[in-house]
């Protein structure tokens, strides 16, 4: 279901920007007293009923790519508590009780995300962006090759940062770990602290890792989200030549004679791709 699925919803990627195209190229014609409201409908039902077709297989594709997510998520903390049952006393105490409950919840659902996003991307990324840059090949490879030059640069800045972004998130599971450990603490040993008077003693330490807590989590976040923005504007730099050179192949002056259909769809499928791009 996901491979069928994934197939139909992202090979029918294409289909949006030829229809923009066509729509574009209609609207000129009816401007010009060429073409008529009746095949402007015609388009716009076939666009609707194309997305539609897309949209579904979309819909399916996630669902089950989820499913699937959701067996994998089961099946690892089955395991896992299974593993965890048959351990010793000391073998358990040796771990630590943070360092277990992030395991146990917090690096499976993490690993299960990962598969999803894995198994999600070799369709909405891999299979889109072969589909897009095969039709801007089609329409004129020389400016196709000169606008896609620009998206390797995102890919290097991305591999650069690889290395922060495992860093942080590291660094943020450690301190996961460590606040479970002292919110368990306080929970378990609640009473005796305060029968011996170590109550507000407890208080500042559980704030200490509290804050450390935040702080890990402030940079691993701040990584991940501030670049995406850094690598759409990347990506998207060859929207200006396509812009200088497409504008030639309408004038018939360029490396290809274009219509305005061919140019719109020209520049909708490499929006798509640079945005698509910028995600991967």
């Amino acid at each position: 279901m996901v491979t069928v699925s994934g197939l139909i919803y992202n090979l029918g990627l294409v289909v949006g920007p030829w229809f923009e195209g066509q729509l574009v190229q209609c609207l000129l014609g009816i401007l010009n007293g060429n073409e008529t409201f009746a095949a402007m409908a015609a388009l716009c039902a076939g666009y609707l009923i194309a997305i539609a077709v897309v949209q579904g297989s979309r819909f399916i594709k996630r669902l089950y790519v989820r499913k699937f997510a959701n067996n994998i998520n089961r099946s690892m903390k089955q395991v896992l508590y299974a593993n965890l049952v048959r351990k010793d006393k000391v073998e358990l105490e040796q771990a630590g009780t943070g360092t277990l409950m992030t395991k146990a919840i917090s690096d499976v659902d993490a690993c299960a995300e990962g598969m999803r996003k894995f198994t999600t991307e070799i369709f909405d990324t891999g299979i889109a962006l072969l589909a897009y840059a095969v039709m801007l090949l089609g329409y004129d490879w020389r400016l196709a090759l000169l606008s896609m030059a620009f998206l390797p640069g995102s890919y290097a800045l991305a591999e650069r940062m690889k290395r922060p972004v495992q860093r942080t998130g590291a660094a943020f599971k450690e301190q996961a770990g460590a606040l479970n450990a002292a919110t368990m603490d306080r929970a378990v040993n609640a009473l005796t602290y305060r029968v011996f008077g170590r109550e507000e003693e407890r208080r500042a330490a559980y704030e200490e890792h509290l804050t450390d807590y935040e702080h890990a989590a402030v940079k691993a976040n701040l990584w991940t989200a501030s670049l995406p923005p850094l690598y759409r504007v990347l990506s998207m730099i060859g929207a200006a030549l396509i812009l200088y050179f497409g504008g030639k192949n309408v004038l018939g002056i360029g490396w290809t004679v274009w219509s305005i259909a061919e140019f719109t769809t020209f520049l909708a499928c490499f929006t798509k791709l640079a945005t698509k791009s910028s995600k991967a």
